[in-house]
């Protein structure tokens, strides 16, 4: 038995070899692979086509810097997408925030520090308050934002992070906010 298991054995390799020789054609050249593998690096050589395609880039770079400025939804980032979005911007660009005033403040303060004596002493004490006033001023936009965005787009509805991106936009001059400020102040949205 052994002997007829061995046979067998011998021919099935005597099938796999047969069905394995060779790949069908010949080894190219290494100048051959390596010609059929060249491509430009970079691109076309042709400077025009070059600087046709930069301007066309720059075009579309502003076009979209500049649909991004005025709120333009399909320029805008993620973080700026969608409607909750737009009305905590509009929301935070309504009303007159502590935290734009911080650095201006701060200006002040560190000339205030050049002068010796007591000034430096209460400018410190000064800016301080003015720090803790700012957060304060921050964290009751957050709890104010929660309930109007909780009573218009849904409790379970609201997107999270919304408070420290109020928050961020309202330590902001108003003047240097990306997207600009599309409400005048006082003019809350609905």
């Amino acid at each position: 038995m052994a002997k007829k298991g061995a046979a067998d054995a011998a021919e099935t390799n005597e099938d796999v070899t047969e069905t394995t020789v060779g790949k069908g054609r010949p080894t190219p050249s290494r100048k051959a692979a390596q010609a059929a593998n060249a491509r430009p690096i970079v691109g076309s050589k042709d400077k025009t086509i070059a600087k046709e395609q930069r301007l066309q880039q720059a075009s579309e770079r502003e076009r979209a810097r500049i649909g991004m400025m005025n709120g333009e939804e399909r320029f805008l980032t993620v973080r700026d997408r969608g409607p909750q979005r737009r009305f905590v911007r509009d929301y935070v660009d309504a009303r007159w925030n502590i935290g734009e005033m911080l650095i201006p403040m701060m200006l002040v303060v560190l000339v205030m520090t050049f002068i010796p004596g007591i000034i430096q002493i209460v400018s410190l004490v000064v800016i301080w308050i003015f720090v803790g006033l700012a957060v304060l001023d921050a964290v009751f936009l957050g709890f104010r934002l929660k309930r109007i965005l909780a009573k218009k787009f849904g409790e379970d509805k609201v997107q999270p992070g919304f408070r420290w991106y109020a928050a961020m936009r309202a330590f902001q001059f108003r003047m240097l906010r990306a997207p600009k400020p599309q409400v005048k102040r006082g003019k809350f949205p609905n």
